[in-house]
């Protein structure tokens, strides 16, 4: 089977909290090779079994600063008190060697990595089949009432700006989300202009 050269790209799944887009993410990556989840840096403490370097980048605030002047990250973001960041030095790595990188961001780090990534970046916005399925979702997760009610205005901001993106995809069946989600990727991945060996390859059809 003839492999034709290809630069990696950036998948981005945003939602709302409880959208769902951690999981999706998490399925893709678990069945294809070629696709390594995005990990992100943090200065908040590391929750029971999570591990430095897998599930974040634990870092101090100090550190995450430095890294901020030095224009380190693809994008950052401040929320509920902690600050995330995307580091830019492994990311543009792997672009380069064709591997592809799935985030699960906010619309304001997509927007960033459109930015700073233009042309690699591929967004995809998660849409709840409604907000009052959307708050069943995260009052299972046991937070308190006042909790609650700010993630839900979050929510909502947050899907306020689905239009920003090129992609989306209602996860009301979480199958059938990871796999419109992943038909997204694989049309991405066949993009003329970012298969780099393409023009080689036709090249010698006829050899």
């Amino acid at each position: 089977m003839s492999t034709i050269g290809r630069r990696g790209l950036c998948l981005v799944l945003a939602a709302p909290s409880g959208g769902g887009k951690s999981a999706i993410a998490r399925r893709l990556v678990e069945s294809d090779g070629n696709l390594a989840l995005s990990v992100s840096m943090t200065t908040r403490a590391p929750r029971a079994g999570e591990v430095d370097g897998v599930d974040y980048h634990f870092r101090d605030q100090a550190v995450f600063d430095a890294l901020v002047a030095a224009d380190g990250f693809l994008e950052w973001a401040r929320v509920f008190d902690h600050c995330y960041g995307t580091p830019r030095a492994e990311i543009e790595a792997a672009l380069s060697a064709g591997r592809d990188v799935v985030f699960d961001i906010d619309w304001q780090g997509h927007r960033s990595l459109r930015d700073k990534l233009p042309g690699d970046v591929v967004g995809v916005f998660i849409l709840p089949p409604s907000l009052r399925a959307l708050e069943e979702r995260l009052r299972k997760r046991g937070d308190g009432e006042d909790a609650l009610a700010r993630r839900m205005a979050r929510a909502k901001d947050e899907i306020s700006h689905w239009s920003e993106f090129s992609h989306a995809v209602v996860n009301e069946d979480f199958e059938r989300a990871v796999d419109e989600v992943r038909a997204v990727l694989a049309a991405a991945r066949l993009v003329t202009a970012r298969q780099t060996g393409l023009a080689d390859y036709v090249s010698r059809l006829d050899g």
